[in-house]
């Protein structure tokens, strides 16, 4: 995009209808909205949808809450199911099936549950293969849709149903999947990861590049969830914004294997300012817990300098 105009890009038809049964506050059908907003005037979306909370919430059928195709997938094969309409789209054009003027994008959606964890192997060959597709992960930290279990998307000591907090536990004691990474080193043409920020300005401009870049890529969005993370509805875009000046949640985007840090906070905040802001974490904040605090804060750190390098900064 030569230029970003957010009036322009928040005035564009919706492509997800409202009516849908997502809970308020949360932020999958945000960044669904703000993806798909990317697409330009009369290029036509297939979505491929793995199941949770975004596909039982917007997606009963008979009933729809997108305007685009729509294939419900199951919960592991949403990067397989795509790749291979991707493929049928390509072999049809070629055999002249399909008119030349119509432009087809090819997307899928899914939660962390359904991406870093039970979906991957699905993804890791659709991406190894260089499918001309887009698969965005809405990554809440945790299976929301069946209970709040952990996944590997969960971060350290996070409180969930499966990683209890209590006298016996602190939590989730593993470090979340840094799966952005991981897929860049796929070698694929794109991979961008962002969340909201105050103009949406990152997200779409990310939405776009990933759509519009020839071959496999990959966004990484991070969507709050107001049970899972236990926040006050109204206050998801100071958690987001909480996330990315800690560096919890860094922005940047690997063009065709060159890192890029798209953003950089004049004064990095400590991260208790965003655990602090979650249930979640709370009992990190109990007296004596102050070393997790601490171990939760070298992590970032590491990951945040590691980034840095990679980025020539």
């Amino acid at each position: 995009m030569s230029s970003y105009n957010i009036k322009e890009m928040m005035s564009k038809p919706e492509r997800l209808a409202p009516g849908h049964r997502m809970c308020a506050g949360c932020g999958a059908t945000i960044g669904v909205r703000a993806v798909l907003r990317a697409l330009h005037e009369g290029d036509h979306a297939v979505i491929a949808n793995a199941t949770g909370c975004l596909e039982v919430s917007s997606f009963m059928y008979p009933y729809t809450a997108w305007e685009d195709s729509y294939i419900h997938n199951a919960f592991e094969n949403a990067g397989a199911t795509l790749s291979g309409v991707e493929t049928a789209y390509k072999a049809l054009k070629k055999r002249g099936k399909l008119s030349k003027e119509e432009t087809y994008k090819f997307i899928a959606f899914g939660g962390d549950g359904g991406t870093y964890d039970i979906g991957f192997q699905s993804l890791s060959g659709a991406m190894e293969r260089g499918h001309d597709m887009v698969y965005v992960c809405y990554d809440n930290g945790a299976y929301m849709n069946t209970g709040i279990q952990r996944s590997s998307a969960t971060p350290m000591f996070a409180d969930t149903t499966t990683t209890p907090a209590g006298k016996q536990s602190d939590g989730k004691m593993q470090n979340r999947k840094d799966l952005a990474s991981i897929i860049a080193d796929h070698d694929v043409a794109y991979v961008g990861q962002s969340t909201f920020t105050l103009n949406f300005n990152d997200l779409h401009r990310k939405a776009e590049k990933a759509i519009y870049t020839e071959g496999a890529s990959f966004l990484n969005i991070m969507t709050p969830c107001p049970r899972g993370w236990r926040y006050n509805t109204e206050d998801i875009m100071e958690i987001c914004k909480l996330a990315v000046e800690t560096c919890y949640w860094p922005m940047f985007e690997v063009d065709h294997g060159t890192w890029n840090l798209t953003y950089e906070p004049k004064k990095k905040l400590p991260i208790e300012d965003f655990l602090r802001a979650q249930g979640r974490f709370k009992h990190l904040f109990k007296p004596g817990n102050e070393h997790l605090i601490e171990q939760f804060q070298a992590e970032v750190d590491r990951r945040w300098e590691d980034l840095l390098y990679k980025c020539n900064r």
